[in-house]
């Protein structure tokens, strides 16, 4: 459930202190950043986001010791201020993922740290801290195989296989992230789906008449609503809507330091392990795209997909294999996480930066993903199948990210009765 509200989004612009929370304002800036022309294709931001909110974790928590670390065993200095590490850990990685936008990231810098009262002996050491935390993680991930130079995959030709689509007729996008090592599943295949429907099979035939009638570009049977929804869910990447509902519901709750720096970086070590999941389920079936399957309808024998020549979906199909949904991977993955750490029935406003004035509100993460999925087929990108069974993948990632990374240390640490 949910209703429409318009409003302007402040705090969009790098330099700007949106929470005065130095883990939040800096994911904001990660945020933007992705977002930053040339904007960083959706796959793609989600590792950016996971490295970035891991380093910032492992700073935070090397001074606090309350957690298990994601990557980096060693610890700070005690008399290191939290803070400042933060600010260095995020600033770090950001420079070395993004250095075109390095003087942007030195205005915030400067920023940040004007705003911190701790002495300048712990502010040092925490940036000493947060640089050293950041070089180890980029270390970590230079060696995941998401740099790897992949052979162009252009898919088949036989019914029900992926090939290139128009308007690009690009060829798959980014087929070594199915291969890329996770950042704390066992493999990429560890919640590898079934596969899609067979072409023939009544659930085949129900998915292509939902996404014929509602995702077609013209003579769409979509409300307004449906329409607004299917652009909303599209102008962004998984990070832009749930990092901030994230940061925003830390917030609300009075997290720490800490404490927010643990749920955005489990929330994004679950999104980017999602779609790494995902790219091994999209090119191990590589099922065809809607603007594909509905063209060419009537040429594997199944009498109830009529087929449309001239079909065009309201949402340009991004250049990869259908199945399973990537957005619904991720956002199952991040709605599992923060069900559990906030409570599934919550009022829950889910904003974008890329489309900054719409606000979406909902009354549970479930609500959350179901509309999101309807945004998929309306937009006529996905079919029902494919939404379905992505969300369950992300679940699954969830659950398993919440029960390995980021958990309660024996050793509490110093701050251990704010935990």
């Amino acid at each position: 459930m949910y209703r429409y509200i318009a409003y302007a989004l402040l705090g969009m612009a790098f330099g700007t202190t949106a929470f005065g929370n130095e883990v939040a304002d800096w994911n904001k800036v990660m945020l933007a950043a992705t977002l930053t022309a040339p904007v960083t294709p959706a796959p793609a931001s989600n590792r950016v986001a996971a490295i970035v909110q891991a380093a910032v974790f492992d700073a935070v928590n090397g001074i606090d010791r309350v957690y298990a670390p994601i990557h980096v065993e060693s610890a700070a200095p005690r008399d290191a201020s939290e803070r400042a590490a933060a600010v260095q850990a995020a600033y770090a990685t950001l420079v070395a993922l993004y250095p075109a936008q390095k003087g942007k990231f030195d205005d915030q810098r400067a920023s940040s740290l004007a705003a911190i009262s701790d002495s300048k002996e712990a502010i040092q050491h925490g940036l000493d801290w947060g640089q050293s935390v950041a070089d180890q993680i980029l270390a970590w991930r230079a060696q995941d195989g998401f740099s790897n130079v992949a052979t162009p995959y252009t898919g088949g030709t036989a019914p029900g296989q992926w090939r290139p689509t128009p308007p690009a007729m690009a060829s798959g996008l980014l087929p070594q992230l199915a291969q890329t090592v996770p950042f704390v599943l066992t493999s990429p295949s560890q919640f590898r789906p079934n596969g899609p429907p067979a072409l023939k099979s009544d659930q085949y035939t129900a998915d292509y008449i939902e996404t014929k009638s509602l995702g077609s570009a013209m003579g769409s049977a979509r409300t307004a609503d449906q329409e607004l929804l299917a652009k909303f869910w599209q102008a962004g990447n998984p990070p832009d809507y749930w990092d901030q509902l994230a940061a925003t519901l830390a917030q609300q709750r009075g997290l720490s330091l800490l404490q927010t720096a643990r749920v955005l970086a489990l929330v994004n070590l679950a999104m980017a392990d999602s779609i790494i999941g995902c790219w091994d389920a999209k090119y191990a079936f590589s099922f065809w795209r809607p603007v594909t399957a509905i063209r060419l309808g009537d040429t594997y024998g199944n009498d109830a997909t009529v087929a449309d020549s001239a079909w065009t979906p309201l949402i340009t199909t991004p250049p990869f294999p259908e199945y399973p949904s990537a957005h619904s991977c991720a956002s199952g993955a991040a709605a599992r996480i923060l069900s559990l750490e906030f409570g599934e029935q919550t009022t829950l406003d889910v904003v974008s930066l890329a489309m900054p004035n719409v606000t979406r509100r909902f009354y549970s993460f479930t609500a959350i993903v179901d509309e999101m999925k309807t945004a998929r087929i309306a937009g006529g990108i996905h079919f029902r199948s494919a939404c379905t069974d992505g969300q369950a993948l992300g679940t699954s990632v969830g659950d398993y990210v919440l029960g390995h990374a980021a958990r309660r240390s024996s050793d509490r640490g110093r701050r251990s009765s704010q935990e």
